[in-house]
């Protein structure tokens, strides 16, 4: 290794905010997700407090997993690998490190507002119209950063892992500011079916489009390293990604074939849902070829273990999703804990589980000492694999007995009592997940700042 690689490897301060965020607010978000669960249990459960009912813990838990944990800790591996792979430094370091300590401020605000009652109260979309204009800068800033960077490289090619990098931050920094209504600052929202047209563009691209590639860019690095497998095919990677980005920009419209959008776009979100079979299976035949044989080196690696659970969930989650945009499946499917279990699988159980594998990957790398404790990292992967796996069968069999109830005209009040149960497993499910968060976030406190290098 030359100087260059080893300052490469050992002196990324970007990196470590990045991951010191990611970790805080995963043990945080988990934190308003359990707080979220009570309530559904129990209705009057801290009914008092008006700053974390419900109305506002549920925003505040989808937009602290989102924007606290899953993105920051995608971006954490990817300010890590894209200088690597360019054989160069980080454009700036400074600039790195006030996005990070930026990002944080801008999430904090957002959850404060959340509290206060101050929400555009669109789906994903909640934030505040200032904190909006803060996170699309924070995006800027990683754009501007990485950009640079880019233009910056030594190596000429580009690995399939920065095309997916760069462009999951710079589409996002533009579909954010569509999706919000930025120019619209006193109501962040258009009228009527444009507005949920315009909407859902932005709330499924903000995952297609933001977590999906960031997800896949990193393990796309991390699987060949971990496996010490040549990538199957780099002409399947950009088959995968191009497919990808024309396909997916399409779907969001398949949350809305219930109300008066043009049938046109109608036809369009359903016909692009069931074609994302095509980038979903090239990049997971892609990465399941390279792996081929390792599962030995799969399961004795544990960011490669949380990456490959992480592409299992993709699997899934897609399957699910092309067959929830047929109108007859959405009859059934639609506006209950179906998709709110979908939505769990592809966010955490995908996107949520490759960032902690991807965390786990660049720790050893960003600190030059071992991983604090190993033990403590196996424990969260059992943890979070047995929460996600619970969360994923209990909101899908919930979601099934509330569709057919009232898809056969029964009311609201008959079918809560049949589901109480679930939604107490439930809670007891996010219980394991919330422990995982805080172990993980203990493990990476040590590991970066009070580790003597002894792992256990």
């Amino acid at each position: 290794m030359d100087r260059m690689e080893e300052s490469l490897q050992n002196n990324n301060p970007t990196a470590k905010a990045f991951t010191l965020t990611s970790a805080a607010w995963f043990a945080l978000a988990t934190s308003f997700g359990m707080i979220a669960a009570g309530y559904l249990i129990a209705p009057d459960f801290m009914a008092n407090i008006e700053f974390i009912h419900f109305g506002r813990a549920r925003p505040m838990h989808v937009n602290a997993v989102l924007f606290g944990f899953v993105t920051p800790g995608l971006l954490a591996a990817a300010f890590y690998f894209i200088p690597r792979l360019l054989r160069t430094e980080l454009y700036s370091h400074k600039l790195g490190v006030f996005n990070a300590i930026f990002w944080n401020i801008t999430v904090l605000s957002g959850m404060i507002g959340i509290s206060f009652g101050y929400t555009q109260g669109r789906e994903y979309a909640e934030l505040p119209w200032p904190v909006d204009i803060m996170v699309v800068i924070s995006f800027t800033l990683v754009v501007i950063n990485l950009l640079l960077t880019v233009r910056n490289r030594v190596e000429p090619i580009l690995y399939v892992s920065i095309w997916y990098g760069m462009a999951a931050v710079i589409l996002t920094a533009c579909t954010y500011c569509i999706g919000n209504v930025i120019w619209k600052p006193d109501t962040g929202a258009l009228v009527g079916i444009p507005d949920a047209i315009l909407l859902w563009f932005y709330g499924h691209n903000i995952f297609g489009l933001l977590l999906t590639p960031l997800a896949l860019a990193a393990a796309y690095y991390v699987l060949p390293i971990e496996t010490r497998s040549p990538l199957y095919s780099h002409t399947l990677s950009l088959i995968g990604f191009w497919s990808l980005i024309v396909v997916y920009t399409h779907i969001g419209t398949h949350h809305l074939l219930q109300v008066p959008v043009p049938t046109w776009l109608k036809t369009i979100s359903i016909v692009d849902s069931i074609a994302m079979v095509i980038p979903v299976m090239v990049v997971l035949i892609n990465l399941w070829l390279t792996v081929k044989g390792k599962l030995g080196a799969i399961h004795a690696s544990i960011p490669a273990k949380f990456i490959f659970t992480g592409t299992i969930f993709y699997f899934f989650v897609n399957i699910q999703g092309s067959m929830m945009a047929l109108p007859v499946v959405q009859r059934i499917t639609h506006f209950n804990n179906w998709v709110v279990g979908h939505a769990h699988i592809g966010v955490f159980g995908f996107a949520g589980v490759t960032a902690l594998g991807a965390l786990y990957f660049i720790l050893p790398r960003i600190t030059n000492k071992p991983l604090y404790s190993k033990f403590l990292a196996d424990l969260q992967y059992w943890l979070v694999l047995i929460g996600i796996t619970g969360f994923a069968i209990v909101l899908t069999i919930v979601g099934l007995i509330q569709g057919n109830a009232w898809y056969n005209g029964e009311t609201l009040y008959r079918t809560l009592p049949e589901i109480q149960p679930y939604y107490v497993l439930r809670a007891s499910l996010g219980a394991f997940i919330m422990i995982g968060a805080y172990l993980g976030l203990y493990n990476i406190i040590r590991t970066l700042y009070f580790n003597r290098g002894a792992s256990t």
